[in-house]
Order: C-alpha cells, then structure tokens, then sequence
C-alpha cells in the first residue's frame, strides 16, 4: 500500500516492531529508514530495553534522514512511574535535499501506521532531541 504522495509503502515489520516497543516493551527504541530503491520504510536498528536515550541517540546517522520511535520512561512530581512513546523525525540540515523532501511529503502516514505514538519532535540537530527536551516534552 504505497503513499500517494510520496510513493512509499510501510513494511509489516515496522509496525510488528512498534507494536513490541508499546504492548510488550520487548524495545526501548526503533529507529526507521526509507529505502528508495524500494520505495518503502523498513526497520533499520532496534534497541534493547536496557539502552539509554545517549545509545539512542547515537544511533541516528549524522548526515541521513529517519524516523524514530522512543519509549521514554519517566517519574512524574507525584513520584508516579510513567512511559511516553515519542515519535522523532531526524532530519539534519546536512541531509540531501531530496532525501529531507522525500521523509518529509512520507512522515504524516509513516506516523498513523504506527498508532499509539504520544509526543511528537522534528529535530535537525541533536540539541533539538536532547534529553532535557524529551524530559520537559513528556509532562
């Protein structure tokens, strides 16, 4: 099922990996990529539940588009143990033009595959997704 405006199909397995990371928590991030040749996003890495938000986001290519998914775990002021799933679309002012129009125009129906997400970041540089940015996101 392609995206009619950016052509791209979601492969089975990137929502068989959402689903894992929010019912089970069998995953504390998923990192997507969109291969061209194949006109479709497919999963490229999937942290273990015991990786922190640095393995995370070290996991993101410094010069290259993708979308992520993050279960940011938290204690709110109440002392309340509390999980909020972000969605993050990397694009670093470094990618190729066309491969920021092309995750861009794709990013909207990537995104309602993946049901359940609660937060969502744009981030171009990774002190736009710093962890005090997930923290004060997540409240």
């Amino acid at each position: 099922m392609a995206n009619a405006a950016s052509g791209m199909a979601v492969h089975d397995d990137c929502k068989l990996r959402f689903l894992e990371l929010k019912a089970k928590r069998t995953h504390r991030f998923v990192v997507f990529k969109i291969e061209e040749k194949q006109k479709q996003v497919v999963v490229e890495k999937i942290g273990e539940p015991t990786q922190s938000y640095e393995d995370f986001a070290a996991c993101l290519p410094e010069n290259e588009c993708r979308y992520a998914v993050y279960d940011f775990d938290f204690v709110t002021a109440e002392n309340c143990q509390k999980s909020r799933i972000f969605f993050i679309a990397w694009s670093p002012d470094t990618a190729r033009v066309r491969s920021k129009m092309i995750y861009a125009s794709s990013k909207d129906r990537f995104k309602r595959e993946l049901d359940g997400i609660q937060v969502e970041l744009q981030a171009t540089d990774p002190t736009e997704m710093g962890l005090d940015v997930i923290k004060s996101r997540a409240n």
